[in-house]
């Protein structure tokens, strides 16, 4: 009986030497394909944030100029308007738009005739082109 455990533990101190190099392998292929698999989910995730955050803001103000237009019967044409921030047909003060990726800055307002708009925000560096808002309401670029 004593034998048979000698025999056993003696057995267990050759398996517990270390990995082989084949092991090591597989487990280095593992780790490079699963990177390989979630790198590009995550970029695309990073995308869509970043679209998500301009699209909320240029709602906020679409739905702005909506009031200022139900009040007034056209949308704001002066050169003060266009600058959204501090402008009178909004309630934004300066950082009430800043967030993750973009800054006041990042944002415009263009009517000419007072009948249609399109709001801006700048891309920059941040998307591929500006994304833009109309008053109908139809987002474009940015992607």
């Amino acid at each position: 009986m004593i034998t048979r455990i000698k025999q056993f533990f003696s057995g267990l101190s050759r398996v517990a030497d270390g990995f082989s190099l084949v092991e090591l392998v597989i487990v280095v292929v593992i780790v490079g394909l699963s990177t390989g698999i979630a790198f590009p989910i995550v970029a695309s995730n990073d995308t869509k944030a970043k679209l998500t955050e301009a699209d909320a803001t240029l709602g906020s103000l679409r739905t702005q100029l909506r009031i200022y237009y139900t009040k007034n019967g056209e949308y704001p044409t002066s050169p003060e308007a266009m600058s959204v921030i501090g402008a009178k047909w909004n309630d934004f003060g300066a950082g009430r738009m800043d967030g993750k990726y973009f800054i006041d800055a990042s944002y415009s307002y263009v009517s000419e005739t007072g009948t249609e708009f399109t709001l801006i925000c700048d891309g920059g560096l941040i998307l591929d082109t500006d994304r833009l808002l109309n008053q109908s309401g139809v987002l474009s670029g940015g992607i």
